[in-house]
């Protein structure tokens, strides 16, 4: 499928998502929203496909969030009309709960209002040393409604995340790492190596147990801990019941790499 404002390249089984609008910094308009529902529906539903990157185009920006100009130009309506069918949230992706597939961001610039809101909503997140965080919503009289108000409080100290969402305070790459947000911090020319890498060791392990343990850890964040270590998550069955559970054990006592098929 050929898109107009997101590439996606394939590499093996990683989908690399790249916003691909750095004239506006990849701000998000209605129309790059749509597609980028449609890249992670297909990522979401495409059993080949285990790990998403997601990065910006350019080394200014991964994403100054929701397109200002384009909602002052053609009016709220019209924004509303276009995201109506963009079920996965901003940018396709921070209502998507139930995805399970991990999802890398690869952060080369400025990430700041929904685009901020991406990246919390990734599972690893890996930073040029450049890379800004902010949530400046509240300056143009909106919210960080995408997320970033709950997310940002669950992911770093309340009141540095207070900081961000109330006064329009931003985090730097190293800020992110101090306060744990931020997996790793590099050089801009070696982030999407350092991204891969991680992908690489992520395929270490069996897709179905990385999904397992990551529904686990999103369904348990909100449950009590008693609640959670007693019930039992779907995918979680799915992997007792798959060729991978006993390639594992097989491969470990016959001392050779696993040969991983995902089911």
């Amino acid at each position: 499928m050929s898109y107009s404002f997101v590439k996606v390249e394939r590499e093996g089984r990683v989908t690399l998502v790249t916003i691909n609008r750095p004239e506006v910094m990849n701000a998000l308009h209605p129309p790059a929203q749509q597609e980028m529902e449609r890249v992670f529906d297909d990522f979401q539903n495409d059993p080949e496909q285990w790990i998403a990157i997601v990065t910006g185009a350019g080394d200014k920006a991964f994403s100054a969030g929701n397109d200002l100009k384009f909602q002052a130009e053609h009016g709220s309506a019209a924004v509303r009309d276009g995201l109506k069918d963009v079920k996965g949230g901003f940018g396709g992706l921070h209502k998507r709960t139930d995805l399970y597939k991990p999802v890398i961001a690869a952060v080369n610039g400025f990430a700041l209002g929904g685009g901020f809101e991406i990246v919390l909503s990734c599972d690893i997140i890996v930073a040029a040393e450049h890379a800004t965080f902010g949530l400046p919503e509240p300056r143009v009289g909106l919210m960080a409604g995408a997320g970033g108000v709950h997310r940002l409080p669950r992911q770093i100290p309340y009141h540095a995340a207070m900081g961000v969402i109330l006064a329009g305070k931003r985090l730097s790459a190293r800020d992110g790492e101090r306060y744990g947000l931020v997996n790793e911090v590099v050089a801009a020319g070696d982030l999407l190596a350092a991204a891969r890498r991680w992908a690489e060791e992520i395929q270490m392990g069996a897709p179905i147990s990385v999904r397992a343990s990551k529904e686990a850890v999103v369904e348990g964040l909100g449950m009590t801990l008693p609640a959670a270590l007693g019930h039992r998550f779907p995918v979680s069955d799915q992997m007792a019941q798959s060729k991978d559970f006993v390639e594992g054990p097989r491969a470990f006592a016959e001392k050779r790499k696993p040969n991983w098929i995902g089911a």
